[in-house]
């Protein structure tokens, strides 16, 4: 689940109320390093564009690290994971840096803390989640915040105050709270073995499944970025 433009989306529909007090114009970029891949596994409902796959470059993942390497979660990692290009409201493309794959980076940093956070709460044993186990959600609106301004910083995207303004507005809202603290969404966000084994057919070491199932048809890769170390 792509939870930070489902949140832009509810964002725009005006379905939020008062939210964090954590303003983006406050903090400070963080910086990323490494490289992810965003690959389209298949056909999606009517909702969407299809089934996309965020993965880690398996010689170089991608790592954010908040400024000066301090906080919860002071370096991150994301995992394989589910994501979705197409929830952005077309409406709301209009904004510098709202299109669906604008802040991608900084998207995936904010889906993994709500993925740990899912997985966490439903206590899933598996110890890749336990390095986000003390970031809160103010943390994860802070967070977001750090990744887009980082990607101001190191000159990915241009300023847009009006953007990712909207962005913390909405993370920060209290359906996104409420969805910080779901119960069962744990199982939805772990990405199938059939579609680990796309993206391992895809990029040969981002998972171990490929052998397993007998040669599956690659993921078709539609999107990189790479950030130098």
């Amino acid at each position: 689940m792509a939870w930070s433009r489902l949140l832009l989306s509810l964002a725009f529909a005006g379905l939020l109320g008062a939210c964090t007090t954590v303003r983006y114009s406050d903090l400070e970029p963080g910086s990323f390093t490494g490289s992810l891949f965003v690959m389209w596994i298949g056909e999606g409902g009517s909702s969407g564009d299809g089934v996309f796959v965020f993965v880690p470059d398996p010689k170089n993942p991608l790592t954010f690290t908040r400024p000066g390497g301090k906080g919860p979660a002071a370096v991150i990692k994301p995992r394989m994971m589910y994501t979705d290009g197409g929830s952005i409201p077309r409406i709301a493309q209009a904004f510098n840096g709202l299109s669906p794959w604008g802040y991608a980076p900084a998207y995936m940093i904010h889906d993994w803390a709500f993925v740990a956070r899912h997985c966490l709460v439903d206590q899933n044993p598996d110890p890749r989640y336990a390095a986000m186990k003390d970031v809160s959600f103010d943390d994860s609106v802070r967070i977001i915040g750090e990744a887009i301004q980082g990607l101001v910083a190191a000159k990915r995207v241009k300023a847009d105050d009006v953007a990712a303004g909207a962005i913390t507005f909405a993370v920060g809202s209290p359906v996104a709270r409420s969805l910080w603290n779901a119960k069962g969404a744990c199982a939805e966000s772990i990405v199938s073995d059939k579609d680990r084994a796309a993206a391992e057919a895809a990029i040969p070491g981002s998972s171990t499944f490929a052998k397993r199932l007998g040669g599956p048809t690659p993921a078709k890769i539609v999107g990189s970025v790479t950030f130098s170390r």
